[in-house]
């Protein structure tokens, strides 16, 4: 299959299958335990239909949202995710690029594998920094400080991964950085040697946000030892709070998913809170963020941008969520699977799709901008 064939999001899963070896797939593809969140986190649409509206003579549409300050040409960002090289050699660096063609937002992990500051040269477009709670403070202050002076907009704590989830795919390779593949995963790296060219022609792999202060490089710490040993399970909400008064800018909190806690984000000052679950990754068996967007918006959506992700393929899908009341909708796996079939280019064919669809969605809504779709336009099974 060639990327110009891609039609949808598993046609880029497709794709991606074939051109990674096993573990590296695996680790994309994967959740925790039986992976059932991961699979409901889409199916969660489902059980919602659209109600369009017709005659109301829609040409153009406009899919500008502005989210925590930040004006985005469509409703849908980039969300940051780990470790993109190892996917494609380009990395951030493609989804940056893709993101500014498209005038969306993208974010930087901690776990990323370029710099904030080479990020923020390839793209103006609005940057989130994501990044983790340490048991090193100064370490957090010390990141918080880089991001500022690198321009990021939007600073975001992932709440949700104070210990790493059960990833059973991962456990079955070896998969870890640095690499331990057991026989299994090793065959695997085998039989797709065009990945491993490219691994290995290209500048080595680092962790720039974390240089000085994680050696992934000779072994002495892999990802799940980065979560057990250096980030802080006894982190409160009185340290975040600490940090939000800190960073004094757009603070949003990743990982929130109950009323009571989407309610303490906006206490202490946070300006946008993403409801998510880590994409099934984290704690299976929990609830999806689309089934969690009605209570929390209805509790706290007057007073802070409740944003979400988990599970989205479609334009439909984020229309939806937008009818709920949903700020933007993140993606993950949608443009990271692209990213490894074609680097840039599949980002942006991915993004491209998305925008189709979603004129096309507003269109047969009857809608003309995003805020004129409404609960009205839902009904659920």
């Amino acid at each position: 299959m060639r990327l110009e064939k891609c039609l949808n999001f598993h046609d880029f899963r497709r794709l991606a299958k074939k051109r990674l070896p096993g573990p590296i797939f695996n680790y994309i593809d994967g959740a925790a335990d039986d992976e059932v969140t991961y699979r409901r986190n889409t199916t969660a649409f489902d059980n919602c239909d659209l109600v369009p509206n017709i005659l109301r003579g829609v040409t153009d549409v406009d899919l500008s949202v502005t989210v925590m300050g930040q004006k985005l040409a469509m409703p849908v960002y980039c969300s940051p995710t780990a470790l993109q090289r190892l996917f494609h050699h380009h990395g951030e660096r493609a989804v940056a690029g893709a993101a500014a063609k498209f005038g969306t937002m993208f974010g930087v992990s901690s776990l990323g594998t370029i710099s904030l500051e080479e990020a923020r040269r390839i793209s103006t477009t609005p940057q989130i920094y994501q990044f983790y709670f340490h048991k090193d403070r100064d370490l957090n202050r010390e990141m918080m400080t880089r991001a500022k002076t690198a321009g990021v907009e939007v600073m975001m704590l992932t709440v949700d991964s104070i210990t790493g989830g059960n990833r059973e795919r991962d456990k079955r390779t070896g998969f870890s950085i640095p690499f331990k593949l057991n026989f299994a995963g090793i065959t695997q790296f085998a039989i797709r040697p065009a990945w491993a060219v490219n691994y290995l022609t290209h500048e080595p792999f680092k962790l720039p946000q974390l240089d000085g202060h994680v050696d992934m490089g000779r072994g002495t710490m892999s990802i799940s030892r980065y979560f057990t040993d250096m980030l802080d399970p006894s982190m409160s909400w009185d340290d975040v709070a600490q940090m939000v008064e800190e960073w004094d800018g757009q603070f949003c909190l990743k990982g929130v998913m109950s009323v009571e806690d989407a309610k303490r984000a906006v206490e202490i000052g946070c300006t946008g809170i993403v409801l998510s679950n880590h994409g099934g990754r984290q704690l299976d068996g929990s609830r999806t963020a689309f089934e969690q967007l009605t209570e929390v918006v209805d509790a706290i959506g007057d007073r802070i941008d409740v944003l979400m992700d988990g599970g989205v393929q479609r334009g439909s899908h984020v229309l939806k969520a937008l009818s709920l009341g949903a700020k933007a909708v993140g993606v993950g796996r949608y443009y990271l699977f692209p990213l490894a079939a074609a680097g840039q280019a599949g980002v942006e064919r991915a993004l491209e799709l998305m925008r189709t669809e979603l004129e096309r969605d507003m269109k047969l809504m009857g809608c003309t901008s995003i805020d004129q779709l409404s609960r009205d336009n839902l009904r659920f099974r």
